[in-house]
C-alpha cells in the first residue's frame, strides 16, 4: 500500500510531497472523495463517469483496480461522515502545489464533460470547487477549456 501511495504522489506534477503515511492516505482518499463527489452530483453516477473516474485513477495514478475499488469505497465512507468537501480540499490544499491543484480540476472537468455536457449540479460544483482549492476564476475556465478542446496537456 505504501508503494501505491508513493506512486499516486509522486512528483510528476512538479508538486511537492506530503509529510507522513497518514497525510499521503488522506491525500489519496480526498482526491478520490472529489472525483466520486464530481461523478454522483447530479444523482445518478453513470456508467461513463464512473469508467472516466477509474480511467483517471489508473492512467494518472497508476491504481491497479482492487486498490481503486478500496480507494472508492473508502472516499464513499469517508463523504457520507463527512459534513461539506472543505475537509478534503484542505488536506489538498496542504499537499499541493498550484499546478497539481490546477491538474486535478482538469481531471474533474474530465468527469463532467464525459457525457458531452455540463448540467447545473456540475456547474455549482466545479465553482465551489475552485474556490475551496485556492484557484481563480480563470485557472478554473482555463482547465476547462484544455479538456474541451482536447489539450494533451490536460491529460497528462
Amino acid at each position: 500500500m505504501i508503494d501505491i501511495l508513493k506512486r499516486l504522489l509522486g512528483n510528476n506534477d512538479n508538486g511537492h510531497k506530503a509529510g507522513g503515511l497518514n497525510n499521503e492516505h488522506d491525500l489519496t482518499v480526498a482526491i478520490c472523495a472529489l472525483f466520486v463527489e464530481m461523478g454522483r452530483i447530479d444523482e445518478t453516477f453513470t456508467e461513463k463517469e464512473m469508467v472516466a473516474v477509474i480511467d483517471i485513477l489508473t492512467e494518472k495514478y497508476g491504481l491497479a483496480r482492487e486498490e481503486i475499488d478500496a480507494l472508492m469505497a473508502e472516499a464513499d465512507r469517508e463523504l457520507k461522515e463527512s459534513v461539506d468537501l472543505w475537509q478534503f480540499a484542505r488536506v489538498i490544499n496542504d499537499n499541493f502545489s498550484n499546478g497539481r491543484k490546477e491538474k486535478l480540476i482538469e481531471r474533474l472537468w474530465r468527469i463532467v464533460y464525459v457525457d458531452g455536457k455540463m448540467d447545473a449540479h456540475e456547474h455549482y460544483l466545479m465553482n465551489k470547487l475552485s474556490n475551496l482549492l485556492r484557484l481563480s476564476h480563470k485557472q478554473m475556465i482555463d482547465a476547462k477549456l484544455k479538456v474541451l478542446h482536447g489539450d494533451e496537456s490536460a491529460n497528462r
